[in-house]
């Protein structure tokens, strides 16, 4: 590659056909293709990725195959638990089961009923403060009531007594007036 951009001679040295600026041009050129080869050659000796990465691969392929043959296996003997049960042991429990269920149902009943109860209890106690808180403020307006009514019978009391007062001074004003008229006649 480099051998065209620099002409040789086969009995000296380099001819100097070319101006200086051209011939570094070409020197570097020449520098920078050699480095790339012996940079290539460098990465293929000393660069074992791509080796490595194969082997990663293979061992990763070879452990998943290993792990999915261990895991049908355990499926398997699981699956063979399972069917065993359900032909054996889910039969004879389920009559047991029954058994228990109907208890608990009993159970359950009972204790409903006796929620219920304590419920309607509860009910009537809080009714029951209603009830006594009501009679209680009835009591108080009514106590309330009767003291008004007795103030306005003593406010009554007091203006017929200034009523009656007043009529009797008035009548006995115009009995004097009559008798007065009467003794002069």
């Amino acid at each position: 590659k480099w051998t065209k951009l620099l002409k040789v001679s086969a009995t000296g040295p380099p001819s100097y056909d070319y101006p200086r600026r051209i011939l570094i041009r070409n020197v570097c050129v020449f520098s920078l293709l050699l480095l790339q080869d012996v940079g290539d050659i460098q990465s293929r000796l000393l660069d074992h990725r791509p080796i490595i990465n194969a082997e990663i691969r293979y061992f990763v392929r070879e452990f998943e195959e290993k792990r999915a043959h261990r895991e049908s296996r355990l499926l398997e003997s699981l699956s063979k638990v399972v069917q065993e049960a359900n032909e054996e042991v889910l039969p004879s429990d389920l009559e047991g089961v029954k058994r228990q269920l109907s208890n608990v149902i009993a159970r359950l009943k009972a204790a409903n009923h006796m929620a219920e109860r304590v419920q309607q209890r509860e009910l009537e106690t809080q009714q029951g403060g209603q009830l006594q808180e009501n009679m209680e403020r009835l009591k108080d307006e009514w106590a309330d009531f009767l003291k008004e009514q007795q103030r306005l019978k003593e406010e009554v009391g007091e203006e017929h007594a200034k009523a009656v007062g007043q009529i009797s001074t008035r009548y006995s004003e115009k009995k004097k007036d009559l008798d007065k008229l009467l003794s002069d006649v």
